[in-house]
């Protein structure tokens, strides 16, 4: 080393810490390189995309051989400052050869690659992939001692690397990246994408029309009310029962009945013949299996019942439906948003569809309608012009009756 002039050692050191810069940046590169677009382009026939996926199925591999190339170009780049410091000054130079070296690699080594390779990751990822590839194969055997140390380390606390999954996403991370997805999805399909994510941990009765809201024709009422019943009603399938909802015949299409009402000889028993067969399903049945059974059933409304066989509500194919598409067929009638902010709600409207619309976090696990939110929180019925806190969101009772809470005012955040 006393043969060579400064100015060569100089450039050594110069190359060597470029190439703890290429190292680094690349390092960062890989490892926060975007996994779906990387898959996109691999399907594209990228072929520095294909090198780097394959280099990223064994994560511990590739960082070895960086960090082995790392540190042997910083450790060669320590002693070559020193024989440079000896050289210039003495010993007496080592201290500050020492300080502008750890400068420099800081500056020009570390920092400024890494930051260049977090903003722009493709830019060096995939030209190191070319590098890494050949490499990974020459270097192999350092690679794999110093990989079967480190791994066997890491089975101590529990760590598997070869059954570790880089891309697996559990479904709260999913709904991050919809809903951080603002720029590209309209609010209206990304609250279908919510909903259709929401599927398989919502059930049947996180949506039900509750027993007590159930609109149906009881044949036991007398028969001029039946028939206004029927001329009157908003809805087309109506469930036929006796005396209780519990006891239902089953279903009445009005099309195919009304037609007969102004006909001689309409009575109870003309309608008994028009009824389709009722269809039960259990409360805690899935969203998605229900819809699947619609299907199949080819049908399009159905009893929730318990555990003993009471009814609970009544679920048609639309409320599925609105799980999904949401606002695009709702009015969203029992959510309103004023002009300061705040929100006038109905205490029947489900925590669910309120999350949905409002894009808040309340816990949905418990009761299934903002009232039994409400009720179970504060441990009685409110009354009207009562305020509370809300799991971090600010409300006031506005209407309640005996036993439910009407109407509720949200403030919006201060």
């Amino acid at each position: 080393m006393n043969d060579i002039p400064l100015n060569i050692l100089f450039c050594i050191l110069a190359a060597l810490l470029v190439l703890s810069a290429f190292f680094s940046g690349s390092e960062t590169a890989l490892m926060t390189l975007n996994r779906y677009r990387l898959k996109h382009l691999v399907k594209q026939k990228h072929r520095g995309a294909i090198k780097a996926s394959r280099l990223l199925q064994r994560p511990d591999r590739l960082m070895g051989l960086i960090l082995l190339g790392n540190n042997f170009v910083n450790i060669m780049a320590s002693s070559l400052a020193t024989i440079i410091a000896i050289r210039l000054g003495g010993e007496e130079a080592i201290l500050i050869s020492t300080a502008l070296l750890t400068l420099s690699v800081l500056i020009f080594s570390e920092v400024t690659p890494k930051t260049l390779a977090a903003i722009k990751p493709e830019i060096l990822a995939y030209p190191a992939a070319w590098i890494y590839t050949p490499l990974l194969k020459l270097l192999y055997p350092f690679v794999w001692v110093v990989n079967l140390i480190s791994n066997l380390l890491l089975r101590i606390v529990g760590i598997n690397v070869a059954k570790h999954q880089q891309n697996s996403l559990n479904k709260d991370e999913l709904k991050s990246i919809v809903s951080d997805s603002k720029d590209l999805i309209p609010i209206r399909y990304q609250n279908m994408l919510m909903g259709i994510i929401d599927l398989e941990s919502a059930s049947i009765e996180d949506i039900m029309t509750p027993r007590t809201e159930i609109v149906g024709i009881d044949l036991e009422a007398p028969m001029e009310s039946v028939i206004q019943q029927l001329q009157s009603s908003p809805h087309t399938l109506l469930p036929v029962y006796r005396k209780s909802i519990d006891r239902v015949i089953g279903f009445l299409h009005l099309r195919s009945i009304l037609a007969l009402i102004n006909q001689p000889g309409f009575d109870k028993q003309s309608i008994t013949n028009h009824l389709k067969k009722p269809f039960f399903i259990p409360e805690s049945t899935p969203l998605h299996k229900q819809i699947q059974s619609f299907k199949a059933e080819k049908i399009r409304v159905g009893l929730v019942v318990d555990e003993y066989g009471d009814v609970q509500g009544l679920v048609t194919l639309d409320d599925l439906l609105q799980v999904i598409v949401g606002e695009l067929i709702s009015e969203e009638a029992d959510v309103k948003i004023n002009k300061d902010g705040s929100y006038i709600v109905d205490g029947s409207v489900t925590v669910r569809e309120l999350n949905r619309i409002t894009q808040w976090s309340l816990p949905i696990e418990g009761p299934k309608t903002l009232n039994g939110l409400i009720i179970e929180y504060m441990e009685t019925i409110p009354e009207a012009g009562t305020s509370l806190q809300l799991h971090g969101y600010r409300l006031e009772i506005l209407k309640c009756d005996e036993n439910t809470i009407k109407s509720v005012k949200f403030y919006p955040d201060n």
